[in-house]
């Protein structure tokens, strides 16, 4: 079992940044693919960006590429999402989650464990 907490959603301007955080718990955290989706109010849930479990390259939607950084560092079984130039269309729930899978996992069904979330609100 691994457990998620996701921690530093808020409200920001467009332009700005942000830096989520998803703590796990257990003891197999570089087992794991680490994702974060994402999901805006009528839309469905989307993949954002994963980090491999083997310490790969890191792949991301190309709606984020270049604006959104995700790294992990495993001696603290946290995962990150750094989010610069925000825009009002970034909007949403962002989810973290973790895949005992090789590669760079994108569809939410591959993930076995969810976080419950953190809000991102960007204001124009």
């Amino acid at each position: 079992q691994v457990q998620l907490v996701e921690s530093g959603g808020g409200l920001v301007q467009a332009g700005g940044s942000l830096r989520l955080s998803c703590a796990a718990s257990g003891r197999t955290f570089s087992m794991y693919a680490m994702g974060w989706f994402r999901q805006a109010p009528g839309k469905e849930r989307e993949f954002v960006a994963v980090s491999p479990r083997s310490g790969g390259t890191p792949y991301y939607a190309d709606s984020v590429k270049g604006r959104f950084t995700i790294s992990r560092d495993n001696a603290k079984n946290t995962a990150y999402l750094q989010m610069n130039s925000l825009k009002p269309e970034d909007t949403a729930v962002y989810y973290c989650a973790a895949a005992p899978v090789s590669g760079r996992p994108v569809l939410s069904g591959q993930y076995d464990y969810w976080g419950q979330g953190t809000q991102v609100t960007v204001s124009s």
